[in-house]
């Protein structure tokens, strides 16, 4: 079976939302040896439960919410972001989606993440670092729809690119400007390992064209980590000039008791 939620396609009971004992039925503690300061460790790992549809790898739902307008710093996105749970099936990934807010209702400055357990959806993970992402702006009013296309096709292993997947992304965005407004969008985007396997890039982009049955003239973008990474230091460079030349400024008012700028 390519997709394992073809198992579930034509299962309308709903039984999927039911709770089927808690999460820590589906969890095993994993021992793992350092060999170097031969620790042990212990950590928690889900397991799918009896009789379930087993997933090809395990994944991590995440949430966060920022302040429009405002360029985070990688200490303060990794402080904001929420892991919301882990999922090993099928059916335990149905048990947490069944229950969550779908993107198009979301308010704010929202995103959603999903990623493979054990990364962390951020540019500086070590399963991210050396990698991209490709980027579609949707119009308002499709997120939800192509969000969960995009996950779905990603659990049941529709891009068939070995592991190079590492996660998906959907950020929906509010704009104050009344200019900006018009314009509104959100943002899907899935995450790879290798920015460089242009052969890759190429099938996980003609694969998302398929699954969002996106029109043939859908503006793709993809971006590497790093070149994000670059953006956003430059940005927190500028914003970091800019006050430090406003506070020059206020300081110099406060002691010479000019009211106008200079």
């Amino acid at each position: 079976m390519n997709n394992k939620f073809d198992a579930l396609k034509d299962d309308d009971s709903g039984d999927h939302d039911q709770d089927q004992g808690s999460p820590k039925d589906n969890e095993k503690e994993i021992i793992e040896e350092d060999d170097k300061d031969q620790i042990t460790i212990k950590k928690k790992m889900v397991i799918p439960g009896a009789g379930e549809h087993p997933l090809q790898y395990n994944y991590t739902f995440w949430y966060s919410r920022r302040t429009p307008g405002r360029p985070a710093s990688t200490q303060s996105y990794e402080q904001n972001i929420k892991q919301i749970g882990s999922f090993a099936s099928v059916e335990q990934f149905w048990r947490f989606y069944s229950h969550m807010i779908r993107p198009g209702d979301l308010t704010g400055h929202s995103d959603f993440h999903l990623f493979k357990e054990g990364i962390k959806p951020m540019w500086e993970d070590d399963a991210n670092k050396m990698g991209g992402k490709w980027i579609i702006r949707l119009r308002k009013g499709l997120a939800s729809r192509c969000w969960e296309n995009l996950i779905l096709a990603m659990l049941g292993e529709q891009f068939m690119v070995g592991e190079e997947i590492c996660g998906a992304v959907v950020s929906v965005r509010f704009q104050t400007c009344l200019l900006s407004m018009l314009h509104q969008e959100d943002i899907i985007s899935i995450w790879n390992k290798t920015a460089s396997d242009q052969a890759t890039t190429a099938r996980i982009r003609d694969t998302l064209r398929r699954v969002l049955n996106l029109p043939p003239n859908t503006i793709m973008e993809y971006k590497t980590h790093t070149d994000s990474i670059k953006y956003v230091c430059l940005v927190l460079g500028f914003f970091s000039l800019n006050l430090s030349f406003i506070n020059m400024h206020v300081d110099k008012h406060l002691i010479t008791g000019e009211v106008a700028w200079d």
